[in-house]
């Protein structure tokens, strides 16, 4: 059991962010044992994985244990901003202290009975290099395989996570906020306590924010809850991110033919999505459209009282007002002939 001592002050400034550079190094499970781990995410690795290959695989590969999918604590730093630039994290990663390298790969491995991958440890003798080497790996992976367009739709739903944790912390304070976040999240008595799990040992172990502030950070390659153990370290929650399906390959969902003599098919088709929260961009994303076509139609539906949208942020999320849930509800899925599932409807608002 860990835990983190929270008092009002804590909890009122616990906040989320998530980090590119930490869903780059995390993103390397896909490449090994642990891909089982992530299915929706599968398809859409398993695309890029020539363009891996081209890269350095063993070094990028060797970062990741084998046993569990633990990577070093130097790579993923807590994020310094809401939405940090990649430049200035790798930047900030290679301005690590080198002497934290050895340290770091030894606290990944030798707990869980590995030894320090052979690519790894026959660079120690030269961290500052090895440290370098691991940066410049992870710049041109980030580069070749996730920038271009992997990174834009993960942004979306870590953005779209981060949305839905603020209105449920809104709606339902900070126990429904944690044990949203994972079945191994409790609070009480000023106490956040994670339930550890697998065959190591589990001490009790009690962390003081003491007003360094907590941080929550959602990734799509997580499948439970992880933090730092150390005391010494800034406190920082890594969860896995809602909505992860989103990122596979699919046909927007058809819309109702009821809904699209009333309002047309592309409002009826953004009004049937929209009961979860989304933005214009990931509305965007799904429909493979732009987003200026969907603000338009957004803007109808939010001017006759159908939609509510509310500001997190930098970003505007529209979801169903009263009405426009009223109107759906009799309709949900009964899709036109025309629409069906199975056939795509992608490319279309």
């Amino acid at each position: 059991m860990i835990s983190f001592r929270l008092d009002v002050a804590d909890l009122a400034a616990t906040s989320f962010a998530y980090s590119p550079l930490q869903e780059t190094v995390l993103s390397l499970r896909m490449w090994t044992g642990h891909v089982w781990r992530f299915p929706a995410l599968r398809e859409t690795f398993a695309a890029l994985r020539p363009a891996f290959e081209n890269l350095d695989h063993e070094l990028l590969t060797a970062l990741v244990a084998r046993r569990r999918y633990w990577v070093p604590d130097f790579l993923t730093p807590r994020p310094t901003a809401a939405a940090p630039d990649i430049r200035r994290e790798f930047a900030e990663l290679r301005a690590t202290d080198p002497a934290l390298v050895r340290a770091g790969l030894e606290q990944t491995f030798l707990p869980l009975g590995e030894p320090v991958p052979a690519r790894l440890a026959g660079a120690l003798d030269n961290p500052a290099r090895l440290l370098a080497d691991i940066a410049d790996a992870l710049e041109e992976y980030w580069a070749t395989c996730l920038r271009p367009a992997w990174w834009p739709r993960a942004r979306v739903v870590l953005d779209a996570d981060i949305g839905h944790r603020a209105r449920v912390l809104a709606e339902g304070g900070a126990n429904a906020l944690f044990t949203g976040i994972s079945g191994r999240l409790s609070w009480a008595d000023n106490m956040l306590s994670i339930e550890r799990n697998g065959p190591w040992p589990s001490p009790q172990t009690e962390i003081p924010i003491d007003g360094r502030r907590l941080l929550l950070t959602p990734s799509c390659f997580a499948d439970g809850v992880s933090t730092t153990l150390s005391s010494q370290a800034l406190p920082h929650i890594i969860y896995g991110a809602r909505g992860l399906a989103t990122l596979a390959e699919r046909p927007a969902p058809p819309a109702p033919r009821a809904l699209e003599r009333l309002l047309g098919a592309p409002r009826a088709r953004l009004l049937t999505m929209l009961a979860e929260p989304a933005s214009t961009t990931e509305l965007a994303q799904r429909l493979d459209v732009t987003p200026a076509a969907v603000s338009q139609h957004l803007s109808v539906l939010h001017t006759a009282h159908l939609l509510e949208r509310t500001r997190h942020g930098r970003h505007v999320r529209y979801r169903h007002s009263p009405l426009g849930a009223a109107l759906c509800e009799p309709h949900l899925g009964q899709g036109s002939d025309r629409n069906r599932p199975g056939r795509s409807a992608r490319g279309r608002v």
